[in-house]
């Protein structure tokens, strides 16, 4: 028997932000996705704000978001930090087909934002993921983060000897298939989720798109580097033990 292709119109993608006290630029980059996606995205789509514990406007924020765009934009509230616990629960608790996340800062240029869409829907990849690192990119950071990330990168390389070059852009999705049956799987609740994510989604077979982007690094970012690596350090080795 044939199966006929499901109607674009009738496929669903979550675009999930995550958060910490950004009252300043919320609403604007919510804004600014919510034009990008009525003008290019065809799926039927819904922006989930994920609020990692706030204690400054961001929850009323989120709030007023969801009644000025009622069925485009919702929010998840977390009573605990931490960006991977923050997806987790997000894509755990969606129901579409395709979820996907962003920084809130908008550092990806959204115009990669559909055909990463096209390629969880339409073919046959479960995970994706921005690079900054692949030829075609144009990346706009200060040399310290650009050293730090192409060092991360490289330990990642020489520990595992994966296909994918970037392990830490802000710029991800995934199929409800690597949700239910990969994100459980992963362990970390922080920045190491990407990392976790990616290196055993490719360990059991799950086909990975990664693209080019346009990247511009947000000066005033909440990232501590010298803590996030030294967690990242340690995350490595616990994957690389098999825990």
């Amino acid at each position: 028997m044939i199966t006929e292709p499901t109607p674009v119109a009738h496929i669903t993608v979550d675009v999930v932000i995550p958060v910490l006290n950004e009252e300043l630029q919320l609403a604007a980059s919510v804004e600014a996705l919510r034009t990008f996606l009525l003008q290019h995205c065809p799926y039927r789509w819904r922006i989930v704000v994920a609020d990692n514990a706030s204690t400054d406007r961001t929850p009323a924020i989120c709030q007023e978001l969801r009644a000025q765009y009622p069925g485009e934009v919702d929010f998840v509230r977390l009573e605990q930090k931490g960006r991977g616990r923050a997806l987790r629960i997000a894509w755990s608790q969606s129901t579409a087909d395709v979820v996907c996340y962003m920084d809130v800062d908008l550092s990806t240029n959204l115009r990669a934002l559909p055909p990463m869409l096209a390629a969880l829907i339409h073919s046959d990849y479960d995970l994706a993921t921005g690079s900054r690192l692949m030829h075609g990119a144009i990346v706009t950071r200060q040399w310290k983060r650009e050293i730090i990330s192409r060092s991360y990168n490289l330990l990642i390389r020489l520990m595992f000897w994966h296909r994918f070059r970037d392990a830490q852009c802000g710029f991800k999705g995934a199929t409800r298939r690597a949700v239910n049956e990969l994100v459980p799987q992963v362990k970390d609740q922080a920045w190491f989720f990407d990392t976790e994510l990616l290196l055993k989604g490719e360990r059991q077979g799950y086909r990975i798109f990664e693209l080019p982007v346009e990247w511009i690094e947000d000066l005033d970012t909440r990232v501590k580097i010298v803590k996030t690596a030294w967690e990242d350090i340690k995350g490595l080795v616990r994957v690389r033990l098999g825990a």
